[in-house]
């Protein structure tokens, strides 16, 4: 009946009210966490979503040549993520967002902004962003990017197996202060926004659920006429 699955589908939906507002609060009090450092290869293949948007410590040397420009839309404009390698100090590779610069900042002076000694950030883990926009796909061939694809910009780049997260940049600091004349990216504009429309949907389902039930008993009660 058709009542009864509007009913189960109200139902379902006030359980995803309480999933989401339990995420809410996980992914809160992670953004707002100490730093740790980068869980191991494992946890973030086995549990991504368990570390996205951890607050974590890394200390690397950036390889600032393999830099590149991502799209964005910020609260700043429309412009890119400067995204660059960094090797950091257990052996691994990868990418850090190191921020937004307007559009039109050629890619030369990202990579000349670059710090060129070891650097120490803190930032915020985030995952991998595979295929493109979901209006546009990457152009590798044209280097162009629309998402931050780990592989793939790794692959354009040549540096070889890296981690399938990146991190958003919240804050730097260079050993070696001294830098080219570059274009110095803004770091901390992380958007978290979770959509929550469950309760709308679960209003919606059951005030369906209502009217085919009222629909039904109008179909069955006996008319006033006595006509069936």
């Amino acid at each position: 009946m058709a009542g009864a699955a509007f009913v189960a589908l109200g139902i379902w939906q006030v359980q995803r009210i309480h999933w989401k507002q339990d995420l809410i609060a996980r992914v809160d009090a992670r953004v707002h966490a100490g730093p740790v450092d980068l869980p191991a290869d494992g946890v973030l293949a086995g549990s991504p979503r368990a570390t996205e948007y951890l607050r974590v410590r890394l200390r690397g040397v950036y390889a600032g040549q393999a830099s590149a420009l991502v799209r964005a839309s910020t609260e700043l404009g429309t412009g890119y993520w400067a995204m660059t390698p960094m090797r950091i100090a257990d052996g691994r590779t990868l990418w850090v967002n190191r921020g937004f610069v307007p559009a039109g900042t050629p890619l030369a002076k990202v990579r000349d902004a670059v710090p060129r000694g070891p650097v120490a950030l803190v930032g915020l883990l985030r995952l991998d962003e595979p295929g493109g926009s979901l209006l546009q796909a990457n152009r590798p061939q044209d280097d162009r990017w629309y998402s931050r694809d780990t592989a793939a910009l790794a692959q354009a780049r040549g540096i070889g197996r890296v981690a399938r997260v990146f991190v958003d940049v919240q804050q730097e600091r260079a050993q070696d202060q001294r830098r080219g004349q570059g274009a110095a990216p803004v770091p901390g504009l992380t958007v978290i926004r979770f959509a929550d429309n469950h309760l709308a949907y679960a209003l919606t389902w059951l005030a369906m659920a209502v009217l085919s039930f009222a629909a039904a008993w109008r179909s069955v009660r006996p008319r006033a006429d006595g006509s069936p």
